[in-house]
């Protein structure tokens, strides 16, 4: 593989270049790899990334007793009549 080195990056580009690398949890030389790839068109946009968080507020709403009886539906539904199988 062949190297390049990029010259004329200043001090802010090397900090932002650093911050969305580590927010993507990149190496710097990934982040900026797959930034070329995307620009040239070799690599495909991805199309379906938008996180939805309208569900947030019922995670974790559950009391131990709620979730027992849940579960327990749950399971009752999930037994296998024999009967119903010969």
């Amino acid at each position: 593989m062949k190297a390049i080195t990029i010259r004329g990056i200043d001090s802010d580009m090397s900090v932002k270049l650093k911050q969305v690398a580590e927010s993507e949890k990149k190496s710097v030389n990934q982040l900026v790899l797959d930034l070329i790839k995307q620009n040239i068109g070799m690599q495909k946009k991805k199309r379906y990334t938008r996180t939805h968080n309208d569900l947030d507020d019922l995670f974790g709403q559950w009391s131990d007793a709620e979730f027992e009886k849940i579960q327990g539906s749950v399971d009752n539904q999930r037994k296998i009549d024999l009967e119903l199988w010969q």
